[in-house]
């Protein structure tokens, strides 16, 4: 059973900081792209942070960019979004998903994923964070 286990939401204060955790079960974690989004009742799903297989692509929204950093463990099939300096406007439901890209041209399809303009293969569950005051 494919399945991807997103924790490590709650509240937390302006500025304070946040751990997101991805753990992947039941396909082969090292051929797929991660991606986290997050969304806001009323508003679109958006592409926050993506690693690609081999942790040699990244990408970080704008404003999320110099306070989020996105890493992968594919020993423990677990990709991780550290959330620091955090702001009211980051409070949203959080999702990770996974992406399979074609070998050819990956880095524009790396981008079109990370946007959401590529379905990804599979969604996990959200986990919401609160940042407020």
């Amino acid at each position: 059973d494919v399945q991807l286990q997103a924790s490590g939401g709650g509240w937390v204060q302006i500025g304070g900081s946040l751990r997101l955790s991805c753990v992947a079960s039941g396909f082969n974690f090292d051929d797929y792209v991660i991606g986290w989004f997050r969304q806001v009742p009323g508003r679109e799903r958006e592409g926050v942070s993506c690693i690609d297989e081999r942790d040699q692509l990244t990408y970080v929204e704008d404003s999320v960019q110099g306070r989020f950093t996105i890493s992968r463990d594919n020993v423990k099939n677990t990709v991780y979004l550290q959330m620091d300096n955090l702001k009211p406007e980051d409070t949203a439901v959080y999702y990770c998903a996974a992406g399979h890209l074609d070998e050819g041209n990956k880095a524009p399809q790396f981008y079109y994923f990370c946007t959401g303009r590529l379905n990804p293969a599979k969604w996990g569950q959200g986990t919401q964070v609160a940042v407020s005051s």
